[in-house]
């Protein structure tokens, strides 16, 4: 286990500070401009799950999302809760799509498979 005070940030990859940790610059403030990366979560259906099942869970996790005790210990532990525009299952394909446009031809260059 580390000690306190022996790891040291030196940026967060995310276009803007993290709430839990404001103190410590983003990347493009460290001077590694567009060095951005984000872990980011998600709830997935089924292929063909019905659209009103969709709907119905998305409504529920937007509701859960927009609890204030809820949003402060997300962002208590790290991680930032998207805003609502962002809480559809248009947006999440949108980013999935995204991430896999950004990361994939790094990840066949580098010859990385799944094992």
């Amino acid at each position: 286990m580390t000690e306190p005070g022996t790891v040291k940030a030196y940026a967060v990859t995310s276009k803007t500070r993290m709430p839990a940790v404001p103190d410590i610059p983003t990347v493009d403030e460290a001077g590694l401009p567009t060095f951005h990366t984000s872990v980011w979560t998600g709830v997935w259906a089924p292929k063909g799950t019905p659209g009103p099942v969709i709907r119905k869970v998305n409504a529920a996790i937007v509701e859960s999302l927009a609890d204030p005790a809820l949003r402060a210990r997300i962002e208590q532990i790290g991680p930032e809760v998207v805003a609502r525009e962002e809480q559809t299952p248009e947006a999440l394909g949108a980013l999935q799509k995204a991430e896999i446009a950004k990361w994939w031809p790094i990840i066949k260059a580098a010859g990385i498979k799944a094992e």
